[in-house]
C-alpha cells in the first residue's frame, strides 16, 4: 500500500483479562491460522486430564477469532477475551487441571507460536497499540509491583513451598 503521506494516529488501549481468580491462563501470538489446531494437540497430548479453551485472532482473510477446546466454559471465556483483546495473531489459553509449567514448552514448541507474552493465574492487562490498521500487543501486565525484597525467613518460606508442591527436592 502506498504512504499517502497523511499523519498517522496511535493510540494505546488496556484489555484487562476476564477469568475467575484462580484461573490460569497463557496469552501469546502466533502466524497462522493453524496455530488452533496445532496447540489443540499440544495441550492434548501434555496432560490427560487438562480441561481448556483455546482462541485466535485472525490477522487476514476472514478476521476471525477462531476457537477449540474440550470444555465448553473455558471456550467461552477464550473467545470472549480474545474478541476483547482483538490483536491479530494473538491467542489465549485457559486451563484447569494442568498448569502453565506442565504445558508450556509443548506451546513454544508449536511452530507458528511466535511468543508467550504471559502464562498465569495473576490479574493481567494487555496493554495494546491501536492504528487505524488494527492492534497489536505492546506488552502485558502481569500482577503486581513488588513491595520490597525477600529476607532470609521469605526466602526459606519459598524453598520449603516449591519443595512441598513436588517442584524440587
Amino acid at each position: 500500500m502506498a504512504d499517502t503521506g497523511a499523519p498517522s494516529q496511535l493510540t494505546l488501549d488496556l484489555v484487562s483479562v476476564q477469568k475467575p481468580d484462580d484461573m490460569n491462563f497463557i496469552f501469546g501470538t502466533s502466524h497462522f491460522i493453524k496455530t488452533v489446531e496445532d496447540v489443540y494437540e499440544a495441550l492434548t497430548t501434555s496432560s490427560p486430564s487438562i480441561e481448556f479453551g483455546l482462541a485466535f485472532c485472525e490477522a487476514s482473510g476472514d478476521r476471525l477469532v477462531r476457537w477449540d477446546g474440550n470444555s465448553e466454559e473455558l471456550v467461552q471465556l477464550a473467545k470472549v477475551n480474545a474478541l476483547a483483546i482483538g490483536a491479530g495473531h494473538s491467542f489465549i489459553i485457559f486451563m484447569r487441571n494442568a498448569y502453565p509449567i506442565n504445558v508450556l514448552k509443548r506451546i513454544q514448541a508449536v511452530q507458528e507460536v511466535v511468543t508467550i507474552h504471559c502464562a498465569t493465574a495473576n490479574p493481567c492487562q494487555i496493554v495494546l497499540a491501536r492504528s487505524a490498521q488494527g492492534k497489536g500487543v505492546l506488552g502485558v501486565i502481569d500482577g503486581y509491583s513488588p513491595l520490597g525484597v525477600e529476607d532470609e525467613s521469605k526466602q526459606q518460606e519459598r524453598r520449603a513451598f516449591l519443595r512441598a508442591i513436588g517442584h524440587k527436592k
